[in-house]
């Protein structure tokens, strides 16, 4: 605990300091990603548009290797995206120069807070918190990451070659194209939060180690009703791409949890030693 006492006054001045340094950061990427928005915008947002992405590369080099012919593995792929907003391009411009600034200044954002709640927390608090935004950094981007180099690429080629008939051509729209980049990608990242807002819950009491153990089956069941949506694509290679990390992710959390009952023993054994 700090020896300097707060008042809450204080810390409303002290949390205002903080927002205004956030809201600087997130500006200034911003500007930057504004700037470098048009190689940006080809090379990496519209990069899952074309036949010579990474991920679909790698479809085809499995298929070629396991001797695959199914159309999973060999479809080429190829989509251009078409604009009938005459002022669609300037605002999708800023907003995704925003939400790229948004997401690259998470690491930044959790260190904030950390150095906003540390002076008010115990050391083995401390440590247990530094641990949890830490974990919580990197799951983010883990998420985004799968996010963009599959789980994204997996949808849009589905829901772009889907035909309810012949007679309808598919014509993407770019509002279309980024709406659904910017959920699938994000999601993502907050899906992979996971264990960290199931340790905050087991703090506040809410959660514990039995009651997800109790309901995994349950959590199963969730869990594949979720990857479908978020991937519709139907067939069981992508339905499991996404499940499995999700459902490691419910497993995680079980392990970074304690027990309701164990928290308690611990607590009495402590109290007796003194």
């Amino acid at each position: 605990m700090s020896d300097k006492e707060l008042t809450f006054w204080d810390h409303l001045d002290e949390l205002r300091r903080v927002l205004f340094r956030i809201l600087g950061v997130w500006f200034v990427l911003a500007m930057g990603y504004f700037i470098a928005m048009p190689y940006l915008f080809d090379n990496v947002v519209l990069a899952p548009c074309h036949n010579d992405f990474i991920f679909y590369d790698l479809l085809r080099y499995i298929g070629e290797k396991l001797d695959l012919h199914d159309e999973f593995f060999t479809q080429e792929f190829q989509i251009k995206l078409i604009n009938i907003n005459l002022a669609a391009p300037f605002f999708i411009h800023i907003s995704t120069a925003f939400w790229m600034s948004v997401v690259t200044a998470a690491p930044y954002l959790f260190f904030e807070i950390w150095r906003f709640i540390s002076p008010a927390l115990y050391p083995g608090e401390r440590r247990g918190v530094q641990k949890a935004l830490g974990l919580g950094t990197v799951m983010f981007f883990v998420g985004v990451l799968l996010g963009y180099f599959m789980v994204y690429p997996l949808t849009l080629r589905f829901l772009s070659t889907y035909q309810l008939s012949a007679a309808i051509e598919n014509q993407i729209s770019l509002n279309s194209y980024i709406d659904n980049f910017m959920m699938l990608v994000l999601c993502m990242g907050l899906a992979f939060e996971l264990p960290l807002v199931t340790w905050l819950l087991s703090l506040l009491g809410l959660v514990h180690k039995t009651f997800l153990r109790k309901y995994r089956r349950h959590a199963v069941v969730i869990i594949v009703i979720v990857a479908a949506i978020i991937t519709p694509t139907g067939d069981p290679f992508t339905l499991t791409v996404v499940a499995v990390p999700l459902y490691l992710l419910y497993e995680m959390s079980i392990l970074m949890i304690k027990d309701k009952k164990t928290d308690e023993t611990d607590e009495v054994i402590d109290t007796e030693e003194e």
